[in-house]
C-alpha cells in the first residue's frame, strides 16, 4: 500500500491540511481547522488524520508543512498563535521519517509553477522568459515577497523579506500620507500600507487629510463601500497604485523576467478594480527601465490552495531544506 504524504499551510488562525500521493502535486482530503481548537500542532494533525481516515497502516510517514513564521531553526514558534514545537518533537510524536517545515510564502512561491492556467488572471500581458526568476508578491496579514527560479533539476525558492523595505512616495498625495504615518509610527515600510490593516489605515489617513469623519471600521467595509463612497474609492485605488510601485521595484531588483504573480487572499477580491487603477502605470513607471517592466507579464493567482501545492513541491525538492 502506498502511503500518502501530509502537507499543510498553517497561519495564525487556520491550519489547512491535505494529503498528496507521492510523486504528485494535487492535494486531496483538504480540511481547514481552527488553530484555537488545539493546544498544539501535533494535536491538530492527529485530529485531521482521524477525520480523513489516514491512521494506522495508512498514516503518512512524510510531511511538509508551511508556517506563517520563521522556520530555519530547530524550534519553531508561531507568530500569531501560541503553538511552539521542535522539529524532533513533531517527527517523533507522529512517527515521521521525513518532516520538512518551510515558510508559508516560500510555499506560495513554490506553488505558483503548479497553478493551472485557468486560475491565473492576466493583469499585464508580456513575454515570459523560460529560464528567469519569477516574483511572487501578495498583501494579506502582511506583505509577502519571494522569488522562484527554474533550476536545472528543481524549482529553487528565493525567500525574501521585501515587505519591510522603506515606503517611497512618488507624488504629493503620498508625501502627505508618509508624513501622516511617520508621525504615528516612525519609519514606514511598504508592508505598513500593503496589507489588510494597511488598507484600513490608508482609509483613516485619507479621512484625516480630507477632514472627514471615518465611516468604516474594517478593510472589508472599505472595499465594499468603494463603489459608492469617494474616500473609500480613493483609498482602494491608491492601495493598488502603491502595490504597482512596489511590485515594479521588486521585479527590477529580482530581474523577474519569468513573470510577476500576485498572491494572497485580498487581490482576487479586487479583480474588477485592478484594471481601473494605476497599478500597470505605476509598475512600469521606472524611468529608463520602463520598457523592461512593461514587457513583464503580471497575473493574479486565484487558486485557493497555492501554499499546499508549494508544500507538495517542497516535499522532495532537493533545493528545499
Amino acid at each position: 500500500m502506498t502511503r500518502p504524504a501530509l502537507i499543510g499551510d498553517i497561519g495564525g488562525t487556520n491550519a489547512r491540511f491535505a494529503l498528496v500521493t507521492p510523486g504528485a502535486f494535487a492535494p486531496h482530503d483538504i480540511l481547514s481547522l481552527p488553530c484555537a481548537d488545539y493546544p498544539g500542532l501535533v494535536e491538530a494533525i492527529r485530529d485531521y488524520l482521524e477525520r480523513v481516515g489516514a491512521t494506522g497502516d495508512a498514516a503518512p510517514r512524510e510531511a511538509c508543512l508551511a508556517f506563517a513564521c520563521p522556520t530555519h531553526g530547530e524550534r519553531i514558534k508561531m507568530t500569531n498563535n501560541p503553538w511552539s514545537f521542535t522539529r524532533a518533537e513533531v517527527k517523533d510524536a507522529l512517527g515521521l521519517e521525513l518532516f520538512k517545515p518551510i515558510n508559508d510564502f516560500t510555499a506560495q512561491a513554490l506553488g505558483v509553477p503548479h497553478v493551472a492556467d485557468d486560475e491565473l488572471v492576466e493583469i499585464q500581458p508580456g513575454v515570459t522568459m523560460p529560464h528567469a526568476a519569477r516574483l511572487v508578491i501578495g498583501p494579506g496579514t502582511g506583505l509577502g515577497v519571494a522569488g522562484v527560479f527554474p533550476g536545472r533539476h528543481a524549482w529553487i525558492p528565493l525567500p525574501a523579506e521585501g515587505g519591510h523595505v522603506t515606503f517611497a512616495p512618488t507624488d504629493e498625495r503620498e508625501h502627505n500620507l508618509l508624513r501622516h504615518f511617520r508621525n504615528r509610527y516612525g519609519r514606514i515600510s511598504v508592508e505598513r500600507l500593503l496589507c489588510g490593516q494597511g488598507l484600513l489605515d490608508l482609509y483613516l489617513a485619507h479621512c484625516s487629510l480630507k477632514g472627514a469623519n471615518p465611516r468604516y471600521a474594517t478593510p472589508a467595509d472599505v472595499t465594499e463601500a468603494a463603489g459608492e463612497d469617494p474616500i473609500a474609492r480613493d483609498t482602494l485605488l491608491r492601495f493598488l497604485k502603491i502595490l504597482g510601485d512596489v511590485s515594479g521595484d521588486a521585479a527590477l531588483t529580482l530581474g523577474a523576467r519569468g513573470g510577476v504573480y500576485l498572491c494572497g487572499g485580498i487581490l482576487p477580491r479586487l479583480l474588477d478594480w485592478l484594471p481601473r487603477s494605476r497599478f500597470r502605470e505605476a509598475f512600469a513607471d521606472k524611468g529608463r527601465m520602463h520598457g523592461y517592466n512593461a514587457d513583464i507579464p503580471v497575473k493574479v493567482v486565484t487558486a485557493p490552495w497555492t501554499g499546499l501545492l508549494g508544500a507538495a513541491e517542497a516535499l522532495h525538492n532537493e533545493e528545499v531544506e
